[in-house]
């Protein structure tokens, strides 16, 4: 076979082993507590690994970076949802960027 067939079968398989781990490993449907304290906030890990980076190159203006990153952090602290947070966060930096 060629050498892009097994490169084929070899991202296949590096794909679909993580997937099938945690089905494998718990059967019986419930993780460990502390397992399901450290999944459920992944989403906001990845969000803010993710997002970070990119708030300090939005714009030249230092100003306009920290206020775009204390509304999303103020929303977020106050329990608002994921999206409202980014919602939020466009619709302010829009208004004041609109305005000046």
């Amino acid at each position: 076979m060629s050498n892009v067939i097994w490169m084929i079968i070899g991202m296949g398989l590096v794909t679909y082993i993580p997937r099938m781990l945690p089905f494998v490993a718990f059967e019986g449907g419930r993780f460990p507590p502390f397992l399901q304290g450290v999944l459920k906030n992944v989403p906001y890990a990845i969000l803010g690994a993710l997002i970070f980076p990119g708030i300090l190159f939005i714009h030249d203006e230092l100003w306009f970076v920290l206020l775009g990153a204390l509304i999303a952090f103020g929303l977020s602290y106050i329990g608002a949802n994921v999206i409202i947070v980014v919602i939020g966060a466009i619709l302010c930096l829009s208004f004041v960027s609109f305005l000046f």
